[in-house]
């Protein structure tokens, strides 16, 4: 199977593997990390704007796991979907991917365990074509990991969801030899006329509802690890736009002994853009940083 070329390089993030580092490394610097950690992360939930808005938050969940864990084998990568929306999660099981830093490649051996063990999980590469949530995420692999592999899984905001974060806690259990990590990939409230979304009116007072109000709704639900909750909450009030990918990733990170989650950060495009380019916007989307 031919590599999976990058989509997003150079437009969400940038398009050299020197600038790629360059970013990366600023990231991990101006955003240390001040919850105290848990002795081992099975699981992290992290943005997927482009890095400019939320690669920070991004890396700290990586930098967070690299601190508790020091290696990782293998990160399976629950990817939010805007195109595709079938019955079964789209499994990336065969070949690499590569970003400006290279290639990385896929995990065959946990990728076939988790189609086979799995009704909610079938191979479609396809399906990734197209599809930024998880490509923004490998750069920050490749930098702090550089053995490790990924298992790239585009998931739906449906029930299937959770018995499918089940099944791939169940396959890493059942491979005890390797160091597994599962990610969410996930960007909050979408707020603003541009989004269709502005029940609290246009600017800043409406902001500050999407971000203490309804982002924080669905974090709590994520840091309690409330992956039912989680997946109506965001159809609901519209406050996530990858449920189905936190919504699989709590269930297997409660399915790997986690009871709770740890939220590092918690910011939107707007608050960026201001501490950044001294600009506002009448849009903003939410962007939010946790490990289990």
């Amino acid at each position: 199977m031919a590599a999976r070329k990058p989509i997003v390089a150079g437009k969400f993030y940038p398009g050299t593997e020197k600038d790629c580092r360059t970013e990366i490394a600023d990231f991990l610097a101006n955003r240390p990390i001040k919850a105290k950690l848990p002795e081992k992360i099975v699981a992290g939930l992290v943005p997927h704007a482009g890095w400019t808005f939320s690669g920070d938050l991004a890396g700290m969940v990586f930098s967070a796991i690299e601190k508790a864990n020091k290696t990782v084998d293998t990160f399976v990568i629950f990817g939010a979907t805007h195109s595709h929306f079938g019955s079964a999660a789209a499994v990336y099981d065969k070949g690499s991917w590569l970003t400006p830093l290279g290639e990385i490649k896929i995990d065959e051996e946990l990728a076939a365990a988790i189609t086979k063990k799995s009704k909610g999980a079938q191979p479609n590469p396809d399906v990734h074509a197209y599809e930024h949530s998880i490509e923004v995420q490998i750069p920050f692999i490749q930098y702090i990991f550089k053995n490790a592999k990924i298992v790239p899984i585009m998931t739906s905001p449906a029930a299937y969801a959770i018995q499918l974060g089940t099944d791939v806690a169940e396959c890493i259990k059942a491979s005890p030899d390797k160091k597994i990590v599962c990610i969410g990939s996930t960007d909050l409230t979408h707020y603003g006329p541009g989004y269709g979304f502005n029940p609290h009116g246009i600017g800043e007072k409406g902001i500050k509802w999407a971000k203490d109000v309804n982002d924080l709704a669905f974090i709590n639900l994520a840091v309690e690890m409330n992956a039912h909750r989680v997946l109506n909450e965001s159809m609901q009030n519209q406050n996530a736009c990858g449920p189905g990918a936190v919504a699989a990733t709590i269930a297997a990170a409660k399915t790997l002994g986690k009871t709770k989650g740890i939220l590092l950060a918690h910011t939107h495009s707007n608050e960026v853009m201001e501490i950044k380019y001294g600009q506002t916007s009448e849009e903003s989307v939410g962007y939010a940083a946790i490990v289990y």
